[in-house]
């Protein structure tokens, strides 16, 4: 067989796709690790209609979470989201020229004006709770956005619970 240049040429192009590919792929050991990490990461739960879980917190400061969620159709801050408020608190103080804004949101249910409203109501609860931390609010806006932005575009308890919350946003 007479090997001209296209077919040696074809030859090595089809080798270095293979040897690209072969090193892009994971073992059944490396698959099977990724899915239990993320598995046990995200640990998910609806309790008394309110979100209790990670996968969609992120985070304002190394460990300082940067939402609460809330029941359905309230804006009462429970423990949970007292204790991240606190938490949020703390690095402010620390940090005494950072300025926020915090986003109320809500879940899908209701009017937009329903829900504007209560995304309202949601930020300036979380807002007053800083304040009672000893944060000044000349260093804090809110502003709703009612159900315009949800994190999990689902129509389910999960998805509802993760899309009714406050987000704390730094402004600078």
């Amino acid at each position: 067989m007479l090997i001209t240049f296209k077919n040696l040429n074809r030859f090595l192009v089809l080798s270095f796709a293979a040897i690209i590919l072969a090193a892009c792929t994971t073992t059944p050991q490396d698959t099977a690790s990724t899915s239990s990490s993320s598995s046990s990461a995200s640990k998910v739960e609806v309790v008394d209609g309110v979100y209790v879980g990670t996968d969609t917190v992120e985070m304002l400061a190394v460990d300082v979470p940067d939402r609460v969620f809330f029941a359905y159709d309230s804006y009462s801050l429970t423990s949970a989201a007292q204790a991240t408020l606190a938490k949020q608190a703390k690095w402010l103080k620390a940090n005494g020229s950072v300025t926020i804004a915090i986003e109320g949101h809500a879940d899908e249910r209701g009017t937009r004006e329903y829900n504007l409203a209560l995304g309202d109501r949601r930020a300036n609860a979380a807002k007053d709770y800083l304040m009672t931390q000893g944060i000044s609010a000349s260093r804090i806006t809110t502003i709703s956005f009612g159900k315009e932005r949800p994190v999990n575009s689902a129509s389910n308890n999960k998805a509802w619970a993760q899309n009714r919350r406050s987000v704390t946003v730094r402004t600078n």
